[in-house]
């Protein structure tokens, strides 16, 4: 039998592989905690692999970088908003614009920011870690530019806003979002999240349906 056909080893019910899979859950859970509590500065690999329970070896086993770690994270929250901004307007298909608004910002601002470690590091330590953090984090601006654009064009075509190049106002939206939620995030909460998705909805009827 050749080292391919070996079985996985397995010790106590679980593979290495399941193993490997557990260590690297809890480094991103680690870094969760660490970046959205203490910030990704204050946030040492050793400071990491000491929360999570796992040697310096493990982590670099699953992480390059802490850069990898948050750029991971920062990949796990942005994906599940884009599936739950997608579900919203699937859920509103059929409604009127300012519903299917509200639906989707909902849907973005609750899954990046209902939890304030997820939104401080969604929308403050993200921000101007590195070239290459930068350099994703305005792939996925694009990202999110390209989808706005298209549900803009999707209300010319239904009638409800006036045919014209939307691109420089959902770059402004984009911003705007990522200041407001910042603003929230760092004043401590005190601003109930539903005034920061009200304002933002006000922001993007207008943007959709300016003439």
């Amino acid at each position: 039998m050749s080292s391919r056909e070996l079985p996985a080893r397995v010790y106590g019910g679980r593979s290495a592989a399941d193993r490997r899979a557990e260590r690297r859950e809890r480094l991103l859970a680690a870094g969760l905690e660490l970046f959205g509590n203490d910030g990704y500065a204050a946030t040492s690999i050793e400071k990491l692999c000491a929360t999570a329970t796992v040697s310096t070896r493990n982590f670099y086993e699953e992480f390059a970088s802490r850069e990898a770690l948050l750029v991971a994270l920062h990949d796990e929250v942005i994906e599940r908003a884009v599936g739950a901004v997608a579900a919203a307007f699937a859920d509103a298909a059929d409604a009127v614009l300012a519903p299917r608004i509200e639906l989707a910002v909902r849907a973005y601002i609750t899954t990046t920011a209902k939890d304030p470690r997820w939104a401080r590091l969604s929308y403050v330590e993200i921000i101007g870690v590195s070239d290459a953090v930068e350099r994703h984090r305005l792939d996925w601006r694009a990202r999110w530019v390209a989808l706005l654009e298209a549900e803009a064009a999707r209300a010319v075509a239904r009638g409800e806003a006036p045919e014209r190049d939307f691109h420089l106002g959902c770059v402004a939206l984009i911003g705007a979002v990522n200041e407001l939620v910042y603003h929230w995030s760092i004043g401590g909460n005190r601003i109930p999240l539903d005034e920061v998705i009200a304002e933002v909805v006000r922001l993007a009827t207008a943007v959709i349906k300016a003439p």
